[in-house]
């Protein structure tokens, strides 16, 4: 090869390595790293940045703390930033606070954790480019109608809920859907929760002929009927959403108690990817997971945008995402399109996922 050849094809290579530079992703994220919430932000800024060094994206993390004027700030720096996507915000102040600033500098955003309805419901009227990557706040009482529907069908089954604006909700959207699917509770009524015994409750249930009870509360309100029930002989099986992941006190559950709730994120997740959480001698739990599938998301979209060059917003929408908790895809308001939720039994030890017919 001839000195200028050699010298042009130099330049060449340099140019494309700098272009490669240039186009690196940078991903935003937005997390709460002071204040009360700091230990879930914590593990948002471990997952993104695991998935960042495993992925070659650079990141700019900005405590967001929960709060709207920590939201606008945080936008406001990812907008002078340039990022390209932002990932994060756990709370409704922050991110409502930021999505305006982001929409008009035309930054998308995955959120991590926040179930408001109306995040997404208002997209028309918003425009925010806003994807949710967890469930939506009435994603947990849909579920539990949806599930309990089809599994109690042909059983004698009962609803009682503990009197907050939590259980009533659940309770009343199952109730609805067992009314529209020609189904009737032989027992509908309200507890008095945080009690050293519900043998007032166990007693009405069995007196209705219940064998299933679902029973919109707490942990502990649900462990001590199960053990009511068993002192009883009752023979009830009790069901409630996902509190149930909380350990309850000195009583345990009911062996066949049954949860209708996300998976815990590790037991599904990819174990190349626990393998390399495990290495960093990081803990896969809470938020660390679908912080780092959303980066992966961050970086899929950004590839199919460029290669199809459409905005990065409709690279979002309407596509499957392989992650390390799993398939994702966002539907045309930016909610996930499948649930995430499943029914668990407790058999004695942990829930496992139920398996149905």
């Amino acid at each position: 090869m001839r000195p200028r050849t050699r010298t042009i094809a130099a330049l060449f290579w340099l140019f494309l390595a700098s272009a490669a530079d240039a186009q690196t992703l940078l991903v935003g994220v937005a997390a709460p790293l002071s204040g009360p919430s700091a230990i879930l932000g914590k593990q948002i800024e471990a997952g993104t940045g695991l998935a960042a060094e495993a992925n070659g994206i650079e990141l700019k993390t900005v405590d967001d703390a929960c709060t709207a004027d920590g939201g606008a700030t945080a936008a406001r720096e990812f907008a002078a930033a340039k990022v390209n996507v932002v990932v994060g915000f756990l709370c409704t102040e922050a991110i409502e606070a930021a999505m305006p600033i982001l929409k008009d500098a035309g930054i998308p955003v995955i959120t991590i954790g926040v179930r408001t309805e109306s995040l997404t419901d208002r997209r028309a009227k918003t425009g925010w480019p806003v994807y949710r990557l967890g469930p939506r706040g009435d994603d947990e009482r849909n579920a539990i109608a949806s599930a309990l529907t089809h599994l109690w069908q042909n059983e004698l089954f009962a609803i009682i809920d503990d009197g907050t604006i939590y259980g009533r909700e659940i309770a009343e959207t199952l109730r609805a859907a067992a009314e529209q699917a020609a189904l009737k509770p032989v027992f509908v009524d309200t507890f008095r929760p945080q009690l050293d015994n519900q043998i007032g409750m166990i007693g009405r249930l069995k007196k209705a002929g219940a064998t299933h009870v679902f029973a919109g509360g707490d942990g502990d309100d649900i462990a001590i009927m199960g053990r009511d029930a068993a002192q009883l002989q009752a023979g009830i099986v009790f069901a409630g959403g996902e509190n149930l992941r909380t350990p309850p006190g000195d009583v345990p559950y009911a062996v066949g108690t049954l949860m209708i709730a996300p998976p815990e994120w590790a037991d599904v997740a990819d174990p190349k990817v626990l393998a390399a959480f495990d290495a960093k001698k990081i803990v896969p739990d809470g938020y660390a997971l679908p912080a780092f599938a959303a980066v992966e998301i961050a970086k899929a979209a950004s590839g199919l945008s460029e290669s199809s060059g459409k905005p990065l917003t409709e690279a979002l929408t309407g596509q499957d995402f392989t992650t390390a908790i799993g398939p994702i895809r966002f539907d045309a308001k930016g909610d996930l399109s499948q649930s995430p939720y499943r029914v668990f039994r407790f058999d004695g030890t942990r829930f496992a996922p139920l398996e149905r017919n």
